[in-house]
């Protein structure tokens, strides 16, 4: 009897760790960021028509309004962009350059267990592949539930700095603030060009709150982008502009995905690229002042080697 027992104590343990290494689920999250304070840059924009108006709405919404795929296991994952193809006449390329600023730009793979990331990124023709360590967030977990898609999800909160290369962190500056840069910089005589210099308009906050909803249920220390460290799947993500919302899961599907590393691309770390982008914001923006604000993106930049 005792043999019995135990032969049936071990088949329930490999089962169990057969299941646990077999096991893997997939997140679909909506993305979307607000933009509402710019729109009120242009709304009352006499020179501008309401089919220009239409036109710079349409591409926001293509720009601040994402779907992914995340595909995970117990120690791995892989967060893309689900493919669409552009439209006749839409400019594919200066849409692809402005993923990498709107979370987007390839395929972010994440180890919770060694704790590493990777995540490839396409910049103005040029493609990196970013290795770093993962983030650690300093959750406060709270007692505040609610339901997500029919699980029971945990609130937890955390302070990080802002990104300076991710443009959803940016914010239209106050009247009032550029006024008393204009008054204050005596080099400046003409204020027309401050006003039509687009990179002059927005500014970057030091910190933002993030909110996050996680659910036990399914166990696992994984999130959409560079979000992890709680225990549970992270089903949404609040940063106060933009709301990253998962809308469908499915766990242990038939069909497997190949849960791997991306490996294109000239091999950088997170601070080297991120002082990498900076530069080249920069250069946008003395280049776009030279010419009274009207540079358009990317024009007369280079990359070197």
């Amino acid at each position: 009897m005792k043999k019995l027992l135990l032969s049936i104590a071990l088949l329930l343990t490999l089962i169990s760790s057969y299941a646990q290494k077999n096991f893997q689920g997939m997140a679909v999250y909506e993305s979307k960021t607000s933009t509402a304070d710019f729109k009120k840059r242009f709304e009352g924009n006499k020179e501008m028509t309401p089919e220009m108006q239409k036109g710079i709405e349409e591409r926001m919404k293509k720009m601040f309004e994402k779907t992914f795929i995340l595909n995970f296991d117990k120690q791995t994952s892989i967060y893309k962009e689900e493919e669409k193809l552009d439209a006749p006449g839409q400019n594919g390329g200066g849409m692809r350059m402005m993923s990498s600023f709107m979370g987007g730009g390839g395929t972010y793979y994440k180890n919770v267990k060694d704790k590493n990331y990777s995540v490839d990124k396409e910049f103005m023709g040029k493609e990196f592949l970013i290795k770093d360590s993962l983030k650690t967030y300093k959750w406060v977990m709270e007692s505040e539930t609610r339901s997500i898609g029919g699980y029971t999800c945990y609130k937890a909160t955390t302070v990080i700095p802002a990104s300076k290369t991710d443009f959803r962190n940016f914010r239209p500056k106050r009247e009032e603030d550029k006024k008393v840069e204009i008054k204050s910089d005596s080099s400046k005589t003409d204020t027309k060009e401050k006003k039509t210099n687009f990179m002059d308009e927005i500014e970057l906050p030091k910190e933002i709150t993030i909110t996050a909803w996680y659910t036990p249920e399914i166990p696992v220390n994984q999130g959409p982008e560079g979000y992890w460290g709680l225990p549970g799947l992270i089903l949404e993500v609040n940063d106060g502009k933009t709301i990253i919302l998962c809308s469908k899961v499915v766990l242990n599907a038939k069909d497997k995905v190949e849960i791997k590393a991306p490996t294109n691309g000239k091999v950088i770390s997170q601070k080297d690229y991120d002082e990498t982008i900076i530069k080249k914001m920069e250069e946008f923006r003395q280049m776009n002042q030279s010419q009274g604000g009207h540079g358009g993106p990317g024009r007369g930049m280079r990359f070197g080697g």
